[in-house]
């Protein structure tokens, strides 16, 4: 094959994962170093992490990460707060200087509580804490010009911007946070743009995704989640999952398992080879939540406080290879960037399409008292 022929394999963007089931915290090192790995999987345009268990001492309050381009969007974000939530602590996000990270935002961390009906300042009586939480995030994003949350779960974070990951981490300082669960991307963008906002992971409340591929369902699945009240406002498609995550299984009440038949569900002829009882599930499945099918190529790692889950398509068109060592489990788009923080996992394996590898945290674990520790592939690092 001559030169000029020789085409980039298309299936870019880097996804990376680690869980450790008894709460164990990890240090940022171990995701930054997993990720790095995978450095020519995207082109600068994005990178981030949502790491777990990084905020003991408000574990009990929302934290909200907030973008702004200017101090106007920053201050009407801030007023806005105040007049729905209770403000319990607020903070620059803590950065460093890192040279190729130019122009970012300002960024602010607030820990909040929503207010109690009856309190004056209750914008929407009668919503549950989380309603009242993600009506915050959806009129924010919506209607404040230049400011966007985009974090807003208990004890968890995520960190994101225009760069690679690697970058992304030093300019945040993620090698003084250490989480039970990471999760960090590396971004190829292809049909949407590359801008702060629009870098994976998102989220809503304790739900993040990291995405590869490309949703081409994206269309009719921003519709659907718009009647429940979800605004899709960061301009790529991998917005929608996050929102489909809360609704399926936070409000709908799916356990995980069915949420991801949700997404990849079994082709029709499969169905029709079931057995009887399965057949009525995935029919009915298939039929309720048509709109909620992820159309299109793409692996996926979801996390929230209580575990991570690894997910490709129906066909499998995006990699994603997964790893067990003890209580600590390991997802990647590579094997390489599993090997470059455990280098002898005690199992491998490619899940197969539309499988999902779903880790729980044990039973009892503490996700705030842990001791943190470093991989050792990357304790020289």
């Amino acid at each position: 094959m001559k030169s000029w022929q020789y085409q980039k394999d298309i299936s870019g963007c880097g996804l990376s994962g680690i869980i450790n089931k008894n709460g164990e915290r990890i240090k940022g090192d171990s995701i930054i170093c997993s990720i790095a790995c995978q450095h020519d999987r995207g082109n600068g345009l994005g990178g981030g992490f949502a790491a777990y268990g990084i905020y003991p001492d408000f574990k009990d309050h929302y934290a909200l990460h907030i973008m702004a381009d200017n101090l106007d969007a920053l201050h009407a974000a801030e007023g806005f707060l105040n007049q729905t939530v209770s403000i319990v602590h607020q903070e620059k996000i803590p950065t460093r200087p890192n040279k190729y990270i130019t122009d970012p935002p300002i960024l602010r961390r607030y820990f909040i509580e929503p207010v109690k009906e009856g309190d004056r300042i209750c914008r929407w009586p009668g919503l549950s804490d989380d309603d009242y939480i993600v009506r915050v995030v959806m009129n924010v994003n919506r209607d404040i010009k230049g400011a966007y949350i985009f974090s807003s779960g208990k004890n968890m974070g995520a960190f994101k911007g225009v760069g690679f990951p690697e970058d992304i981490a030093d300019f945040y300082r993620l090698d003084e946070y250490a989480g039970y669960i990471w999760t960090a991307h590396n971004r190829f963008p292809t049909n949407t743009p590359g801008w702060w906002g629009g870098a994976h992971p998102f989220t809503i409340l304790d739900w993040s995704i990291v995405h590869n591929g490309e949703i081409s369902s994206y269309g009719i699945n921003k519709r659907y989640l718009e009647m429940f009240g979800y605004l899709c406002t960061l301009l790529t498609d991998t917005e929608v999952v996050a929102y489909l995550l809360d609704l399926l299984i936070r409000k709908h009440g799916l356990p995980i398992e069915l949420a991801c038949k949700v997404f990849a569900p079994p082709f029709w002829q499969e169905i029709d080879r079931m057995d009887k009882e399965s057949k009525r599930l995935f029919t009915a499945i298939r039929m309720v939540y048509g709109s909620g099918l992820l159309n299109g190529p793409f692996a996926i790692l979801f996390a929230y406080n209580g575990g991570l889950v690894g997910l490709n398509d129906r066909v499998k068109l995006r990699p994603l290879v997964a790893a067990v060592k003890g209580d600590t489990v390991y997802m990647a788009s590579e094997e390489s960037a599993i090997r470059a923080i455990c280098p002898d996992p005690e199992k491998v394996w490619a899940p197969k399409a539309g499988e999902p590898v779903i880790v729980t945290m044990n039973k009892g674990a503490s996700t705030t008292k842990k001791q943190a520790r470093l991989s050792p592939a990357c304790a020289g690092a």
